[in-house]
């Protein structure tokens, strides 16, 4: 290893070690990891003590097989996946939605049960389809499930991706179509995933659309933008700021991690360092 490069992984150690403990007792925020701020090849268990070590509360994406190992560590399983249909396949499309309502209503039932706050869902991708069309679609899809979603307490919530870099042709890829989905459905209990990654590349203006349209969100994914990876002083945004903005605002939900470690960065020091950022 160069010098150069040395010295900054000494200090994000340093700087771990220094905020691992006190991280869970003094932020506003609930934080979650996705396993792949981990990188590749970890043991799922060893990443969910190095979560719980790191001052996280929760895991996203793991399905119900893993909630076990999740409560093992007093990691809540934060979203639920694979329920709510596919980022191309989903509630834009009416030939979904009978099974969709179908899986959907047994995975509340399910995640009520377990103790599991969200479950994650997607337009879809158009297909040359209208965003008008869809839009129409997937708000008569979620007004057929939203009360079953509010009797149990689980809120499903809509991913907001990018249709530029990552999900060619996917629908929900600028912020206004999803909130005016949101405005129809007009449920506690049907929300925006709101990905701040995702959302710069298509729209940026991320803390004023944050503070405008905070009701309609439910759940953070963070990660930095080029490249998606760490969110610190090497991407454009300033997560620091966008952690205060969201504490500030009063957000009850999770924000949760979900960016990929640079190639040479050491995914354990920047996952304490992501954890640090938004420790506000």
């Amino acid at each position: 290893m160069r010098r150069r490069d040395f010295l900054p992984a000494v200090a994000l150690s340093a700087a771990a070690a220094q905020t691992s403990e006190r991280a869970p007792q003094r932020s506003r925020l609930k934080q979650c990891v996705t396993s792949g701020v981990f990188g590749r090849g970890m043991n799922f268990e060893e990443t969910c003590r190095l979560a719980a070590e790191a001052g996280c509360v929760g895991y996203d994406l793991r399905g119900p097989a893993d909630w076990p190992t999740l409560r093992k560590y007093n990691l809540i399983p934060t979203m639920y996946p694979g329920p709510g249909g596919t980022i191309a396949e989903a509630l834009n499309r009416k030939e979904n939605h009978a099974a969709l309502e179908k899986s959907l209503h047994a995975a509340i039932d399910e995640a009520a049960a377990a103790g599991v706050p969200n479950i994650i869902t997607f337009s879809g991708n158009r297909r040359g389809m209208a965003d008008a069309e869809g839009a129409d679609n997937c708000v008569a899809f979620l007004n057929r499930v939203k009360a079953h979603a509010e009797d149990k307490g689980v809120t499903i919530c809509m991913e907001y991706l990018n249709s530029a870099v990552n999900h060619k042709d996917y629908m929900f890829d600028h912020i206004f179509w999803g909130v005016d989905v949101m405005k129809r459905v007009d449920s506690s209990r049907v929300k925006i995933l709101f990905d701040i990654y995702h959302a710069q590349i298509m729209d940026g203006d991320i803390a004023r659309h944050i503070h405008d349209y905070l009701p309609y969100i439910g759940h953070f994914h963070t990660g930095g933008n080029p490249g998606r990876h760490e969110i610190d002083e090497t991407q454009e945004l300033n997560y620091g700021f966008l952690a205060k903005t969201i504490a500030d605002l009063g957000f009850t939900g999770y924000v949760a991690h979900e960016y990929s470690p640079a190639p040479g960065r050491d995914p354990v020091a920047s996952l304490h360092q992501a954890v640090a950022i938004f420790t506000v």
